[in-house]
């Protein structure tokens, strides 16, 4: 079951007048669609800010709203109406796709949090030795080495196995790596869901530089992918 919390900010409803919470899409006394609602994805399906969601009954609460708003069902309607339908469709659209994702949900919640997270934030430079994780920095040197060796061996039209052997163990390891920075995060998400400010606080902290490694990881993971599929 999703767990509902209740917006304590009051609006009016535009045809009926009646107060309900800004962060409902439809009058609770006439039924009218409102505009799209204020707040952030998680009050969107009326949710408290969780990281381990019921992800069943997310896909449901969803489903069930997006019938509701579908533009479909307010062709016959007046121009704000048929505009807040497009409106709260691309809305739940876009908080379904982040909040059912497991690695979106944990950044935007971070986000929401005050947390600066992302490529702009931690660099884009891979092969600066600031950003290589400390434990990786030895691999990841010779990693660049043998992927600019295969690049060169591609452009030559030539073949190394054993190089491309390297490789794919490479990947493998890495592929790893990530899967125990995913396992890492959700222990992180009980810490956050059940625990304290500090202790959130000390989980945010956490997470942050989960996330900043596993997105290390994943660029690492596809450029050796593109460089053993290209010809």
């Amino acid at each position: 079951m999703l767990k509902v919390i209740d917006s304590a900010v009051p609006v009016a409803c535009w045809s009926c007048s009646v107060a309900h919470n800004d962060v409902t899409l439809f009058c609770p006394h006439c039924s009218k669609i409102q505009p799209p609602p204020g707040g952030d994805y998680f009050s969107v399906f009326g949710l408290e800010e969780r990281l381990d969601l019921d992800l069943a009954a997310l896909e449901h609460e969803f489903h069930r709203l997006s019938r509701k708003v579908h533009p479909d069902r307010f062709a016959r309607s007046g121009d704000n109406e048929r505009q807040w339908s497009l409106a709260d469709t691309a809305l739940l659209n876009d908080a379904y796709r982040t909040l059912k994702d497991p690695l979106h949900r944990t950044e935007y919640l971070l986000k929401l949090r005050g947390a600066e997270i992302g490529e702009e934030h931690s660099g884009k430079d891979r092969k600066d030795p600031s950003r290589v994780p400390a434990d990786l920095l030895e691999e990841v040197f010779e990693l660049n080495m043998q992927l600019e060796e295969m690049r060169t061996a591609h452009k030559m039209g030539e073949e190394d196995p054993d190089l491309q052997a390297s490789l794919e163990q490479a990947k493998r390891k890495f592929d790893g790596l990530e899967q125990e920075v995913d396992q890492d995060l959700r222990k992180q998400w009980q810490l956050w869901d059940n625990g304290d400010a500090a202790a959130r606080k000390a989980a945010e902290k956490t997470m942050v530089a989960l996330l900043d490694r596993r997105r290390y990881l994943s660029n690492l993971v596809r450029d050796v992918t593109e460089t053993l599929g290209a010809e």
